[in-house]
């Protein structure tokens, strides 16, 4: 079959319309969005092997796990411009590339330094496919097919928080902690291969504008410290950290706003309530529910007395609804307004959050099953919308950039998330190990942590209900 590739008018671009072009981006972008949660998450169940290994310090063996993070939320909007400018297959190969590259040398490091340099390299790949991932299906997909696309797009990622924990505990098991690192290398070499073989054309709607190097350098700096600042919760100096933090990236704003090339053009934000509100409700959906999967596991372990294995395979259930639900919600926001879908999705996840503030001791399984089952239906209803929605308000130009400002509200929030819970913790129950006999104060936590929870998901229904419409000529 020959490709075709359809040249827009604008300088520059590319837009592959051909069914193989669609298959193709949709199928890289993909493993991609697997990639992402399979290198965040899979790390989490080898840090007790590899700490006694390379024997690291409980401080070494956090920033292991959160330095991936961190590095994505400091490039994803930088990155994001410099995929609009010089072309998001090349952004898209270029970090797919890293990322092959860093798990590797991830998988052979000698050191926590050096482990943690390369987990710092594979978020600096994350971010450059991240932000172009999303940005090139957009640029592909026709409107009316896009929010399809991202459903499946979005299904993939779950399947990455669903294989996660359970194949990453199984190869550390049975071939150590390196492999859990080198498993994503024959992932990732899949989808170069399949990038400069099948996927025709380029997209770079903003060819031969500059990138704001002082901007984008202010920018990173800012995130970088609140960031820090959230990892040093509930530590006094955390909260210091945290308003330099938002000083920093209120005057980077300012910046922009004088700026002739901007990393990110502040104007996009301008009477796009659209564009505003999706990338608030996003902020305010992961804030109040990472924290969700950390909690839950905890209690079945501590309370419910499963084991790993057996808590693990529990909470594969939310990951798997949201995993079946977001290819059914993508499309129905292409004949729905996202609004209505991502507000529907937000509203059940609030229902399932209120109702784990009851859960106890006493609480069956059946319950849990049923609490998870009704929040990953809720999830999987809000996150392709409301990706849908992002994406189609704005212009081409700004693809990779809106892509990016969503990803960072993603990790911005799962950041947050994380933050509420180990300062409410903190206030009950202190830094000590968790034993029987603080099982009380822990559940008082769990609860209090469930209320601020569930406080946030009712702002963020009002919030995704005032964002309005989709326009008509995206």
């Amino acid at each position: 079959m020959t490709q075709q590739v359809v040249r827009s008018a604008e300088p520059g671009a590319a837009v592959g319309t051909a069914p193989t072009n669609k298959t193709t981006a949709l199928f890289v972008v993909a493993l991609g969005s697997i990639l992402t949660p399979l290198s965040g998450t899979a790390v989490n169940m080898a840090l007790p092997k590899l700490g006694a290994d390379l024997k690291l310090d409980a401080v070494l063996l956090s920033w292991v796990a959160t330095i991936y993070l961190v590095t994505i939320a400091v490039f994803l909007i930088p990155l994001g411009r410099v995929a609009d400018i010089y072309g998001r297959k090349k952004a898209f190969t270029a970090g797919i590339v890293i990322c092959s590259l860093s798990s590797l040398l991830a998988g052979l490091s000698t050191s926590g330094g050096m482990l943690i340099l390369f987990r710092a390299m594979q978020g600096l790949g994350g971010g450059l496919f991240i932000g172009s991932g999303f940005a090139i299906l957009t640029s592909v997909f026709p409107v009316n097919e896009r929010g399809k696309a991202l459903g499946i797009v979005t299904a993939a990622t779950y399947i990455g928080l669903t294989m996660g924990p359970p194949v990453a505990g199984l190869l550390t098991e049975r071939f150590g902690w390196r492999s859990v690192f080198l498993m994503n290398v024959p992932i990732a070499l899949t989808a170069v291969v399949m990038v400069l073989w099948k996927l025709k054309g380029e997209w770079a709607d903003a060819r031969g504008e500059k990138l704001d190097l002082g901007g984008s350098a202010a920018y990173g700096l800012g995130v970088l410290i609140l960031m820090y600042g959230m990892s040093l919760l509930p530590k006094a100096g955390g909260a210091w950290f945290i308003a330099a933090g938002i000083l920093s990236l209120v005057g980077f704003m300012w910046w922009e706003t004088k700026a002739k090339s901007v990393v990110l053009d502040v104007r996009l934000f301008r009477g796009n309530k659209l564009l505003l509100f999706s990338n608030l409700a996003a902020l305010i959906n992961y804030s109040a529910s990472f924290v969700v999967i950390f909690l839950l596991g905890l209690y079945l372990q501590y309370i419910k007395g499963l084991n790993p294995e057996e808590a693990g395979l529990v909470m594969i259930v939310q990951p798997a609804c949201m995993m079946a639900i977001s290819p059914l919600a993508g499309p129905l926001s292409d004949r729905i307004e996202p609004r209505v879908v991502a507000t529907a999705g937000m509203g059940l996840a609030t229902i399932g959050i209120v109702m784990l503030i009851f859960v106890g001791p006493e609480t069956g399984m059946t319950t849990i099953f049923a609490l998870q089952a009704i929040l990953g239906i809720g999830f999987g209803l809000f996150s392709s919308p409301n990706t849908n929605a992002v994406m189609s308000s704005v212009e081409k130009k700004a693809y990779g950039v809106a892509s990016s400002i969503l990803s960072t509200m993603r990790v911005v929030g799962q950041m947050t998330s994380m933050g509420i819970a180990a300062v409410l913790f903190s206030v009950y129950m202190g830094r000590v190990e968790i034993t029987p006999e603080v099982y009380p104060q822990f559940l008082a936590a769990f609860k209090m942590t469930f209320i601020v929870s569930s406080s946030l998901c009712v702002v963020g229904i009002f919030t995704s209900l005032a964002r309005g419409n989709r326009p008509d000529h995206i």
